[in-house]
C-alpha cells in the first residue's frame, strides 16, 4: 500500500521540471489560486473547497458539493556568487521552472458535518548548478543540486453550529530529497550523491473559525511532521570533512496561526498572521533557521459574475548569518552553514505582491487565476573557509489557475 501510495505521489509530482522553492522559507504562501491571488490570506476568510488545508473550519462554507483542480507554475531566479577554490565565480541555478498541483473536494453532509479530501503540493526547495564549472576547472558551486520535494494528502472534517466550526484533518505527507555535488578539490572530496531519498508520514492540522455579522475569526494549528530522508544530509557533510554527521532528519516544521476578515458590500479585506516554527524541527535547526512571523493582507471585491483580489505577505528570511566556530565532527561549523545555506537551501525571499480574480461561466463552474511576485533578495555571508563569502540573489514569479465545479 506505501508503495502504491509513493508512485501516485511520484507521478503527480512529475509535471515539475525540478524542486520548488516556495516562498515563507520552504513553504509555499497558500495554496490554490484564490488563496494565492490574496498572498496567502485564508486563515479567517473561506476560500470553499480550497480553503481545506489552510483552516479546515471553513470548508463549512460549501452549499452542497464543491471540487477544485488546478496547479501553480512556478519560476524561481537564483544566482550565487563565491570565493570558494577560486576568485568571484558567478553561476545561475537551471532550476527554474516548476509546476505544483492541488486538487480538494468539500462536501455539506447535513446542516452540521462537512468533510471532504484533498491533495496538495505544499512545500520545496533546490537549485540546479550542474551546467556550472567544477572546483577543479574553477567553478565554486560544486556543480550541486539540491531537490526536496513536499505533498500533502489530507481529509479535513469539519463540524459547525451557531456560527462556531471546529475541524481537523488527518494528513498524510509524502516527500522526497536529493542532495549531490561535486566537490573535487575539497577536503575528502569526490562526487557526492546517494540518490532520492522517500518518506512518508502522517500528521494533523486543526482548525477554529467563528463567523458573524460579516465578521469571520479564524485559528489553526499544523503540527510537525518528522521525516527522515536516508543517506542525504549525513552524506552532503562528506566534502567538509564531517563524516561524523549521520542526522537525514528533515522535519516539516509545527505552524499556528490565526486571521481574522470583514466583509461588506461585496468587499472583504482580511488580515493573517501566523508562526512557522524551523527552530524546533529537526535538520532545519541543525542549520540554525529562525522561526518566521508571517503576516499577509489581502482583498477581494467580488460580484455576481466575477471577482478581483490582491495581497501583501512578508516575513524575515529564516537563513541568518552564523559567525564563528560552532561545530564538531556531529554538527556543522558556522561557516558551513551559511555555505550550504545560501548555495543548497537559499529560501532568503520576504516580501510578496500578488494579484487575482476569478470568473463564473455559470451557477455551478468558475475559474480561478492568481499571479504572485517575490522581488530579488541579496545575501552575502562567509563561507565554509571563514576567510571568503558568498552571495545569493534569489526572487521569484508564479502563475496559478485553478477551475471549480460546486453541485
Amino acid at each position: 500500500m506505501k508503495k502504491t501510495i509513493k508512485l501516485a505521489v511520484v507521478a503527480a509530482l512529475a509535471l515539475g521540471t525540478t524542486s520548488a522553492f516556495a516562498t515563507n522559507g520552504s513553504n509555499l504562501i497558500g495554496m490554490g489560486a484564490k488563496t494565492r491571488g490574496m498572498a496567502g490570506t485564508g486563515i479567517g476568510m473561506s476560500h470553499g473547497a480550497e480553503s481545506a488545508l489552510v483552516n479546515p473550519a471553513l470548508i463549512t462554507s460549501v452549499k452542497g458539493t464543491e471540487i477544485s483542480f488546478g496547479g501553480t507554475l512556478f519560476m524561481p531566479n537564483v544566482k550565487n556568487t563565491n570565493d570558494l577554490g577560486a576568485g568571484g565565480v558567478s553561476a545561475d541555478s537551471d532550476a527554474k521552472m516548476n509546476v505544483i498541483p492541488e486538487v480538494s473536494l468539500a462536501t455539506k453532509v447535513n446542516d452540521n458535518f462537512y468533510w471532504g479530501v484533498g491533495m496538495w503540493g505544499t512545500a520545496g526547495m533546490g537549485t540546479d548548478y550542474r551546467s556550472s564549472k567544477d572546483i577543479a576547472s574553477g567553478g565554486t558551486q560544486m556543480q550541486m543540486v539540491t531537490n526536496l520535494q513536499l505533498m500533502q494528502f489530507g481529509v479535513p472534517l469539519a463540524y459547525t453550529m451557531e456560527g462556531v466550526s471546529v475541524a481537523i484533518t488527518p494528513v498524510l505527507q509524502y516527500g522526497a530529497l536529493d542532495i549531490n555535488y561535486n566537490s573535487t578539490g575539497l577536503p575528502g572530496g569526490d562526487k557526492v550523491g546517494a540518490g532520492i531519498a522517500q518518506d512518508l508520514k502522517f500528521g494533523y492540522n486543526l482548525g477554529l473559525s467563528y463567523q458573524t455579522s460579516g465578521i469571520t475569526i479564524g485559528a489553526t494549528y499544523k503540527s510537525q511532521i518528522d521525516m527522515e530522508y536516508q543517506g542525504q544530509l549525513s552524506n552532503a557533510m562528506q566534502a567538509f570533512g564531517l563524516t561524523g554527521y549521520t542526522n537525514d532528519k528533515l522535519s516539516t516544521p509545527a505552524e499556528i496561526g490565526a486571521g481574522v476578515s470583514y466583509a461588506f458590500d461585496g468587499n472583504t479585506i482580511a488580515i493573517d498572521f501566523k508562526q512557522i516554527q524551523w527552530s524546533k524541527a529537526k535538520g532545519y535547526e541543525d542549520f540554525k533557521w529562525d522561526d518566521q512571523n508571517v503576516i499577509s493582507v489581502g482583498y477581494e471585491y467580488a460580484t455576481a459574475d466575477w471577482a478581483a483580489r490582491i495581497g501583501y505577505n512578508y516575513a524575515k528570511s529564516p537563513i541568518s548569518e552564523q559567525s564563528g566556530f560552532a561545530g564538531s565532527l556531529t554538527a556543522p561549523s558556522s561557516g558551513l552553514i551559511n555555505t550550504f545555506n545560501l548555495l543548497g537551501f537559499p529560501a532568503i525571499v520576504e516580501s510578496h505582491y500578488a494579484i487575482g480574480g476569478t470568473y463564473n461561466f455559470s451557477t455551478t463552474t468558475s475559474l480561478d487565476l492568481a499571479f504572485t511576485y517575490a522581488p530579488e533578495v541579496s545575501n552575502t555571508y562567509t563561507n565554509f573557509t571563514t576567510v571568503t563569502d558568498i552571495t545569493t540573489k534569489h526572487s521569484q514569479t508564479s502563475a496559478s489557475a485553478q477551475l471549480n465545479y460546486a453541485f
